[in-house]
């Protein structure tokens, strides 16, 4: 691959050579100004150039004058010139990707791709995620936890057995086990973090629902006649609503980091960009150090400041439904 420059002057980019094959075979590549090959046949030609080329990125030699390091305005002609290669071989989306000096608002990643909006499209997965998580969990969490509270004995306790065992498991372990062995989905992924998530509220609510249970108003519906799930539902279930509802909203960050966490280990789905995921290919493709903060930050940025902001919800709502909190 070469250019021909307006003033006349033709630079060698890059020299490759395709595979050889007797068959019918269809190429494709990407070429990346910032590829070092290209570099390193810009460092061989430097006598073209009146200048020092040490510290200059690719672009900024080829669109250059020669005496100094100034735009050259005019028409360019990038041409590539291919050998030994048969008729029936195809050339398909072949293309040579030039970096410039502008960028996106929060800059590109290594395929240039406008890391705004991977935040922005980042932004109500991460809110579907957590919300998803969160809501299903604490649902699941306080009717297990008032049932086997109300129902005591041993209902109570093969109940409770088995949310110990539920809660002993370790998470992320067995999530990236799940991860690796079924599937990757996003939507499994959330099913996976509902089974790991109600257990908690389940310990809490069967301790309320045991207290709630030897109220007058919940004897009389007992004397009444009423069936147990209408007890649950109708007297034992709105007391527990503010607790639910702090509990949600703290619940969120939780979700969000671990899906995160699972996206930056290569366990996410790749076919959406969330935050995790962003921060994944950052690392992949070595953007620490190469000093690519732009790649790094926005992303941990956002996760924290989510994160931060569920917290202060669930606190704010726990004092307003916790009247003693505010002494």
């Amino acid at each position: 691959m070469s250019v021909i420059r307006p003033d006349g002057i033709k630079i060698e980019l890059l020299s490759t050579s395709l595979p050889y094959s007797d068959s019918k075979t269809t190429h494709s590549e990407r070429i990346f100004s910032t590829d070092e090959s290209i570099k390193k046949n810009l460092s061989l030609q430097s006598e073209k150039f009146k200048f020092t080329l040490n510290n200059l990125p690719a672009e900024d030699i080829v669109f250059s004058e020669t005496q100094t390091n100034k735009s050259l305005k005019g028409d360019y002609i990038f041409s590539i010139d291919l050998y030994g290669v048969k008729s029936e071989s195809l050339i398909n989306e072949s293309k040579l990707i030039i970096g410039g000096k502008t960028f996106g608002v929060m800059g590109t990643d290594e395929l240039r791709r406008d890391l705004a909006i991977g935040l922005l499209w980042g932004t109500p997965l991460a809110l579907f995620i957590g919300l998803v998580v969160s809501i299903a969990s604490v649902i699941m969490g306080l009717l297990y936890g008032v049932y086997a509270g109300y129902k005591g004995k041993k209902t109570d306790e093969v109940m409770m057995r088995f949310n110990d065992v539920i809660y002993a498991l370790p998470a992320l372990p067995f999530l990236i086990i799940l991860s690796v062995t079924i599937s990757n989905s996003i939507f499994l992924m959330v099913g996976f973090l509902m089974i790991f998530g109600w257990v908690g509220i389940a310990k809490v609510a069967r301790s309320m629902s045991l207290q709630i249970k030897t109220r007058g108003y919940v004897d009389a519906a007992n004397m009444m006649g009423q069936k147990d799930s209408k007890t649950i539902l109708k007297h034992i279930m709105p007391q527990l609503l503010p607790y639910a509802f702090a509990s949600i909203a703290i619940s969120v960050p939780a979700a969000i980091t671990t899906e995160a966490g699972l996206s930056f280990l290569g366990l996410g789905d790749p076919s959406f960009p969330t935050w995790g995921q962003i921060l994944h290919d950052a690392n992949t493709f070595g953007a620490a150090a190469r000093g690519l903060w732009w790649w790094i930050m926005p992303p941990g940025i956002m996760i924290a400041i989510t994160g931060l902001a569920f917290v202060f919800i669930g606190n704010a709502l726990d004092v307003i439904v916790n009247p003693k909190l505010k002494r």
